[in-house]
């Protein structure tokens, strides 16, 4: 929904805004989630989606006409039925309700101020009170402190008994430590979820921006705490420089990133979550706890793409709250990896602490 977010603020942003859809209630099961949007641009142009596409062509080519007197709740039957005139949903398998509002209202502006703004970081709360006989569409946006608010929620402060509400959060922000050419495909699907992504490697030849046109920023820096790593960003350490890998370890468990993934063989990785701990003057298990490693979803597959994408899946598992069976190691994993390796003296002893 991020990306869908950014092409819907730069289509209102071309002035040609004509109406907006938000689905703001499901029964049984939906294609897309409440909050899902479409912007229609009068030439017939539209950004975002409400559907698996077997709803947008009949709400585009009736959003004008349907806004004509102000917002309006529609209602559209997503079961199949083969007697049915328009079997909108093919086969999908529920009911939605779709809010329509005209474009250039002082609601309507609100919100998309608020969208532009969550896309610069900000996160709000807003609740649509939704139209009904007599009612108007109101529309109230706040601003949110707390690090982890409902994305939806049914309670309104107002009228939850006739509102929709909703929080708007900030795009996911994503700093993969290492630009060697595995990274660039990390770099690549992320931003096609509509991630931010901040590429920092401290070798000058790898960490150029025409390598990752894809990326917010690409940094040539050393390990160091001035990138404002918190709480809701991830993080993939993959630089294939052991010392650096090491470096950048101690440098971010101390934000606590809600994600923090370590790419490379267990053993090697067992190793630097060791010599981190002792760095750091932690507990293995605190250490363990910190870390995913090794780094992504065990989806199988070989070369750069395929664990590419088991990375950006774990990540996304993550933020929505669905990450099922880890491959994390346990401090005892890492105990015996190291036993079996033939540590040095120096990690032995420093495990040891």
């Amino acid at each position: 929904m991020m990306r869908e977010r950014r092409q819907i603020v730069e289509l209102w942003e071309r002035g040609e805004a004509e109406a907006l859809v938000t689905l703001v209630r499901v029964e049984g099961s939906s294609y897309r989630r409440t909050g899902a949007r479409l912007l229609v641009a009068a030439n017939g142009d539209y950004a975002g989606s409400i559907s698996g596409g077997c709803l947008e062509a009949e709400v585009v080519r009736k959003a004008k006409w349907l806004v004509r007197e102000g917002a309006t709740i529609q209602r559209y039957s997503t079961l199949f039925d083969d007697t049915a005139e328009i079997p909108y949903g093919l086969g999908c398998g529920g009911t939605v309700n779709l809010l329509l509002e005209p474009a250039g209202t002082p609601e309507f502006e609100r919100l998309m101020e608020g969208m532009r703004s969550s896309l610069r970081g900000e996160t709000l709360f807003v609740e649509t009170g939704l139209p009904t006989a007599g009612k108007a569409l109101y529309r109230i946006i706040q601003s949110v402190k707390t690090a982890f608010p409902p994305r939806v929620s049914s309670d309104c402060p107002s009228d939850s008994g006739n509102a929709f509400c909703e929080t708007l959060e900030p795009p996911q922000r994503l700093f993969v430590f290492g630009a060697g050419d595995d990274a660039r495909p990390v770099v690549r699907m992320a931003s096609l979820l509509g991630w931010s992504v901040i590429v920092v490697d401290a070798r000058p030849q790898w960490a150029r921006a025409e390598r990752f046109p894809e990326a917010e920023r690409v940094l040539v820096s050393p390990v160091t705490d001035d990138l404002r790593i918190d709480s809701r960003d991830a993080v993939a350490v993959m630089t294939h420089s052991y010392e650096q890998d090491r470096a950048w370890l101690a440098a971010v468990l101390p934000h606590s990133p809600r994600y923090l993934g370590l790419l490379g063989a267990r053993h090697r990785s067992a190793l630097l979550v060791s010599e981190a701990a002792a760095l750091l003057g932690w507990t293995l298990e605190r250490v363990c706890a910190g870390i995913f490693a090794p780094v992504g979803l065990d989806l199988g597959g070989d070369g750069a793409e395929a664990i590419a994408l088991s990375i950006v899946a774990e990540i996304q598992a993550c933020r929505e709250g669905k990450l099922g069976a880890s491959r994390r190691m346990a401090p005892e994993t890492v105990m015996a990896l190291i036993a079996k390796e033939g540590a040095s003296r120096y990690v032995q002893t420093q495990c040891a602490l």
